[in-house]
């Protein structure tokens, strides 16, 4: 199992530190904690990209 950072992430996705933060908050994209960082593993990730891809077929 993979475990990223919210910089890495937010990479991956082509997005802002701050808008990966902001999934996380509404619960969109979970993560755990360890110690005081985030980490998001590759499982999350695959979850996230997956609500989306349901997301653009329902709408």
């Amino acid at each position: 199992m993979q475990a990223y950072t919210v910089e890495q992430v937010a990479e991956i996705l082509q997005i802002g530190r701050d808008k990966v933060y902001f999934l996380i908050r509404t619960n969109r994209l979970h993560s755990i904690k360890i110690g005081k960082s985030r980490r998001i593993t590759d499982r999350h990730l695959a979850d996230f990209v997956a609500s989306l891809e349901q997301n653009a077929t329902t709408n």
